[in-house]
């Protein structure tokens, strides 16, 4: 049933999953507020992305850093704490951070459940006062603005704590 979740939710638009928990949930005697229903869909979209990248992260640890964990005596803590993680980390940054910003850029989707976001207090504003401009070319440069810095804090991780082949 896991399964059938994870490949339920990455193959169907977060929109839908959005309106599956906020709209279609009550129905079921799930009544959740609009910001908890948000929280809740996109922390099972991007979970479920998220969750392949750390068990390829994890996979990609060669085997032989196992067997030698195991040699040496260590305990299953001190193997994942000391040998395995910061092996699997550095290799996983880049399409963690991906992620991050993709699900950053995508809450907008959120004023559709009703969840008063920044996109949604923009257009308020624009209907408001008849400018659209203003306000719309604001929240785009925020939503840039948080996406270069999360680049390039990307870019100081990949450097700091692994190399990335390219």
């Amino acid at each position: 049933t896991v399964g059938f979740l994870a490949e339920f939710i990455r193959g169907t638009p977060l929109l839908v999953q959005l309106y599956f928990i906020f709209y279609v949930l009550p129905d079921f005697g799930v009544l959740l507020p609009p910001l908890v229903a948000g929280v809740i869909g996109l922390g099972l979209h991007y979970g479920t992305y998220t969750a392949e990248v750390y068990r390829a992260g994890i996979d990609n640890v060669p085997r032989g850093q196992w067997e030698a964990a195991k040699a040496c005596n260590l305990n299953a803590t001190q193997t994942w704490t000391h040998i395995i993680i910061p092996q699997a980390i550095p290799p996983m940054i880049p399409a963690l951070a991906n992620y991050f910003i993709a699900m950053f850029k995508e809450t907008p989707l959120l004023s559709a459940i009703t969840v008063l976001e920044l996109m949604n207090q923009a257009k308020s504003v624009a209907n408001t006062y008849y400018r659209y401009i203003e306000p719309i070319t604001l929240v785009g440069a925020f939503f840039l603005a948080i996406s270069l810095f999360s680049v390039v804090l990307l870019r100081w991780l990949e450097h700091r704590y692994g190399r990335i082949e390219r």
